[in-house]
């Protein structure tokens, strides 16, 4: 019984159907896939050559200090030392508006923080996690700002590790002796210039 015979396929027919898209593709050498042939020819962000300049740049990141700012009532305070800490420092701080209430946040989110958050629970939370914290000396006074300044959160902002730099301002409970009356201008203008000089030592 004779075994029948396999089709002849000449060398010079040309192929069809999926083995005709196959033969499109430009030739390969070096035995290498056709799939991480692909990828080489991916144009690559020259900002990330060699690795160098992208972890240079997480590092930048992680460097970045975050500032804690922290008001009651309005937002009027918190608003100003934003306003002030973005012109002088720009984008190299990140700001964290801590509000006693939903309108101080939005108020301090509109001046130029970052991020924002209101309630006591909020406040006890952010202020273990950043580096320095601002805002009127009542936001460490249990019961200040007509009693939006709960006790757990002055005993969490002054128990806090981070840094804290604050406004000597005068309120009906509390009166700061030996303290010059300047504006309040002025007095976030100080309180910028220390920021800065912190931050760079």
């Amino acid at each position: 019984m004779t075994k029948p015979r396999r089709p002849r396929v000449h060398r010079n027919e040309a192929p069809s159907g999926f083995f005709a898209g196959l033969a499109k593709l430009p030739a390969l050498q070096g035995g290498a896939s056709r799939e991480r042939s692909f990828f080489d020819r991916v144009p690559l962000d020259p900002t990330l050559k060699g690795g160098a300049r992208g972890a240079r740049a997480g590092q930048m990141e992680k460097q970045r200090k975050t500032i804690a700012v922290i008001d009651g009532q309005g937002g009027g305070i918190g608003s100003l030392i934003i306003k002030r800490l973005r012109e002088a420092l720009g984008e190299e701080v990140e700001i964290l508006g801590l509000g006693t209430n939903a309108m101080a946040t939005g108020a301090l989110l509109k001046a130029g923080a970052n991020k924002g958050a209101s309630g006591e629970n909020a406040i006890i939370l952010n202020v273990r996690k950043v580096d320095l914290i601002t805002g009127a000396l009542s936001i460490i006074m249990p019961h200040s700002m007509m009693g939006e300044l709960t006790p757990k959160m002055a005993e969490a902002i002054s128990s806090a590790e981070a840094t804290k730099c604050l406004l000597p301002l005068k309120s009906p409970e509390m009166e700061v002796i030996g303290v010059s009356k300047e504006p309040l201008p002025h007095l976030v203008e100080q309180l910028v210039k220390r920021i800065q000089e912190l931050l760079m030592s």
